[in-house]
């Protein structure tokens, strides 16, 4: 029996592969719905995402419709995005980022004709992370030293010390190329002054397979692996929050709920954020690896504010996706994640599905949510006392550059802040990703597959290897399958 915390997608991924290795499986919910960071929200006629909007490499997903005898397309419809995203810059210009190269390189020549070549070498560059990072390492666990030992040559190869920044300032001189081609890391919590180069590979993955949306909202594949897990037997129970794994004799043996009700396992595999699971779900004396120090002293990325409204007009204008940036960028950043400080500018992403799919509003109207890097809850914010007034400030922001006269339109609204991310989603600090993915905090060194300190205990999702995104997210499900025991050995035979 196996017993998976979290219906994430890194919960549902695992219990589809888990259910196909044999195992007997039952995924546990906290929420009243699954979906975890991808929950979907209905209100006012309109279906908001709660998450994840920017889908890429479908044959992760593929690989699971084919593992239950099944075809994505049966279930989900996912439409190629054209561009991928507009990057907006405070200046009112913007570039348009897509996966054909020919156009991407006439959008740098439009900007710096100096950076043409750069951009080929960058592009170069991508592809090398993509074949090293992605393809070799990204579905292995790190479980061991000798892990990491055999993958130092690549890392090495890809320079992996360079920060994301400063791998794209050796490519592109003009300042807004450097924003354009580095901010992709921000999508996986990462500062792009800080964490490795090696995420130059997210250019390669969005180049090679593109970007999606699905019809009916990143909701509609939280639906099709739900009906994945009723093709496979697998029981997903909602409103299920658990309390404690249980531990007997160094190993998982099941989990406690919060209404006292103690259910047994062989393994138990939790899509929980895994600071918050080390902490608050596993006795402090179990806990040699990750301890209350070891876990508090790890550098957190940044948290969200989201907020998701409807308007009674539509903007037909505005792309599906859009960054619309502020008029600082490093500085903004370091006040984000290195200062924890929450400032009166911003930069913000725009989501508007009814671009692309109008089902998800009322006729006549457009959904969007729109999203702010904030810092985590380090920052001693009272967002229950300052929550209004910075939604106001973002519509104020919106309706001064993309959506005029917004204010006057919203007729349904809801905000989600870093407490939300805490209290709701169990993300400690509030960090929208776990641990920020440093070169120090990814791979071996991020928490592994395989729980260091618990026998029978595995973690899944955005918080392990090899890291957020969905994408990263889907591979440490499928890196699960490298470390958990057959049933055969489960049984003893």
């Amino acid at each position: 029996m196996a017993l998976v915390v979290g219906a994430g997608f890194g919960g549902l991924a695992a219990a589809i592969r888990l259910s196909v290795m044999g195992y007997q499986v039952q995924v546990l919910e906290k929420l009243d719905a699954p979906g975890g960071r991808a929950y979907v929200r209905h209100q006012d006629g309109f279906a908001f995402d709660g998450g994840p909007t920017i889908i890429t490499v479908p044959f992760m997903f593929e690989e699971l419709w084919s593992l239950c005898g099944r075809t994505l397309s049966d279930d989900v419809d996912l439409r190629l995005m054209d561009p991928y995203y507009r990057i907006r810059f405070d200046d009112g210009t913007h570039f348009d980022y897509s996966g054909d190269p020919a156009r991407m390189r006439a959008e740098v020549e439009r900007i710096c004709p100096d950076d043409a070549a750069g951009f080929d070498r960058f592009v170069e560059e991508a592809d090398l992370c993509y074949r090293l990072g992605f393809e070799a390492l990204g579905c292995k666990a790190f479980d061991s030293i000798g892990d990491l030992l055999a993958a130092m040559p690549s890392m090495v190869r890809m320079r992996a010390w360079r920060t994301m920044h400063g791998l794209v300032a050796g490519y592109f001189k003009h300042p807004k190329l450097r924003i354009a081609m580095s901010l992709q890391t921000l999508l996986i919590g990462g500062n792009p002054f800080s964490v490795t180069g090696v995420y130059s590979l997210i250019n390669a993955l969005e180049r090679r397979f593109g970007v999606y949306s699905a019809i009916g909202g990143t909701g509609a594949l939280v639906r099709g692996l739900v009906k994945l897990l009723d093709v496979r037997g697998v029981a997903l129970r909602c409103n299920a929050e658990v309390r404690q794994v249980v531990i007997e004799n160094g190993r998982a043996s099941g989990v406690e709920l919060a209404g006292g009700e103690r259910l047994r396992a062989d393994i138990v595999v939790c899509n929980s954020d895994t600071a918050w699971t080390y902490k608050h779900l596993v006795a402090p004396e179990h806990r040699k690896h990750w301890t209350d120090q070891r876990i508090e002293n790890g550098r957190y990325s940044m948290s969200l504010f989201v907020w998701y409204f409807g308007t009674d007009r539509q903007y037909p204008d505005v792309p599906h996706h859009t960054m619309v940036l502020g008029p600082r960028y490093e500085g903004l950043l370091t006040d984000i994640f290195k200062h924890h400080k929450l400032t009166d500018d911003f930069s913000l992403y725009l989501h508007r599905p009814t671009a692309t799919d109008p089902s998800v509003a009322p006729a006549g109207c457009d959904a969007f949510y729109v999203l702010s890097p904030v810092p985590h809850l380090d920052s001693g914010t009272d967002w229950a006392a300052v929550s209004e007034a910075y939604r106001d400030a973002v519509a104020r922001r919106l309706e001064e550059t993309l959506l005029p006269g917004l204010r006057g339109h919203v007729i349904s609204s809801h905000v989600m802040t870093p407490q939300d991310f805490q209290d709701r989603l169990l993300s400690f600090k509030g960090a929208a990703f776990g641990l920020e993915p440093l070169l120090l905090q990814s791979a071996w060194f991020r928490p592994h597959n395989r729980s260091e300190d618990v026998e029978g205990l595995y973690m899944v999702g955005a918080s392990t290897h090899p890291g957020a995104g969905v994408p990263g997210v889907l591979m440490s499900a499928k890196a699960l399958q490298t470390v958990v025991p057959t049933v055969a050995k489960i049984n003893g035979d």
